[in-house]
């Protein structure tokens, strides 16, 4: 299969919501239902100040993590999406939901959780270095940040072990692996920051 070379662009997300407004079916597949319990149980903390979640599609994980921090900006780059998500979520004041794409607009602060989940095989290496770059910046010292990536096969840049072990290599600078699992269909790695490898 000939992979894309180039960051996956916005319309092709537009296009792909345009058509289903939950593409992905967040909300009823044992897949995704699955995971996102296996994302939580593996949060090392029982509960987070300040957290960032990019790429939150229409905010089904968005609204369970709600329930573990003070405070959750999540972001996305297709409006549908992020509206979605804003009224799946409207009854938790403590998640802000914006319109945005990552690397370039990751938003100001610093956060003691950032949850990258599957998203970062859309972005072609030179985006993931500068995601990377951001998420350096951005994690406070003992923060964790969660990678959590489908393994099946596609056209995306990169597969999702390639852009789980990107991060992992490029991040070690300033955070360590706290913790890995793998699935047949997923692996879910934790870093710490402040642990560096």
């Amino acid at each position: 299969m000939n992979r894309r070379r180039d960051t996956v662009p916005a319309d092709y997300f537009a296009g792909i919501y345009a058509s289903d407004a939950d593409p992905w079916r967040f909300t009823n597949s044992d897949y995704e239902r699955d995971k996102y319990a296996a994302t939580l149980a593996a949060l090392p903390q029982p509960r987070y100040r300040s957290a960032f979640e990019p790429a939150c599609s229409i905010g089904v994980f968005t609204r369970a993590l709600a329930e573990r921090c003070d405070r959750l900006v999540a972001t996305d780059l297709v409006p549908a999406a992020v509206e979605a998500a804003r009224a799946r979520c409207a009854d938790r004041p403590n998640v802000e939901i914006r319109q945005g794409a990552v690397p370039a607009d990751w938003p100001e602060g610093r956060f003691d959780l950032i949850v990258l989940s599957e998203f970062l095989y859309f972005l072609a290496p030179p985006d993931l270095a500068g995601l990377v770059r951001r998420a350096g910046d951005a994690i406070e010292p003992g923060g964790d940040i969660v990678l959590v990536h489908w393994l099946g096969v596609t056209d995306y840049p990169q597969s999702g072990d390639e852009a789980a072990e990107g991060f992992i290599a490029q991040a070690a600078p300033f955070a360590g692996l706290l913790h890995q699992a793998r699935t047949a269909a997923y692996r879910l790695d934790v870093l710490r920051a402040g642990a560096a490898a």
